[in-house]
């Protein structure tokens, strides 16, 4: 009985039984991928998910100021001023009311991009295209908050 075929059977046959062992082990030690409060590290604390946690404090503002510089191509500016009771609603944008083309000179801010008068196909509109009426979800307020992750991030050499 030195058929190699039977050789080889056995080992495959002796490894998925250690397998199977392996992970009837885990499992009842609860290794093996069961989440448990207390196993896993999220930003929303010790909060139960069907809960809500208590509200942060306001993160301070810095205060009016040169804007920061861009960290990587692309990247939306950050906002360079409070924009505490701005409305940034369906009915009105205050971000228009200084950032349009119309009002910037006077107002002495500085003009969205043309890009924010393009549809998603290149053509061009007389106001601010829909996809990018709502300021906030690109752009941010500056902020010296501390890093929520810490991180070892660079700016893109061509930036720096």
């Amino acid at each position: 009985m030195n058929n190699p075929a039977s050789r080889y059977g056995s080992k495959i046959l002796r490894g998925s039984v250690f397998a199977a062992a392996l992970w009837l082990f885990a499992a009842a030690h609860g290794a093996a991928g069961e989440v448990t409060p207390g196993n896993q590290s999220s930003l929303r604390g010790l909060t139960p998910l069907d809960q809500s946690p208590p509200a942060a404090d306001f993160k301070h503002d810095v205060p009016d100021r040169e804007p920061y510089t861009s960290n990587y191509v692309y990247q939306p500016p950050l906002i360079p001023h409070t924009i505490r009771h701005y409305e940034l609603s369906l009915n009105a944008n205050t971000c228009l009311s200084c950032h349009s083309f119309k009002n910037a000179r006077e107002a002495g801010a500085t003009k969205i991009s043309v890009t924010h008068y393009e549809t998603r196909e290149g053509a061009v509109l007389s106001d601010v295209s829909p996809r990018r009426y709502f300021c906030l979800q690109c752009h941010v307020v500056q902020t010296d908050a501390r890093e929520l992750i810490a991180n070892d991030f660079e700016k893109t050499d061509s930036l720096q």
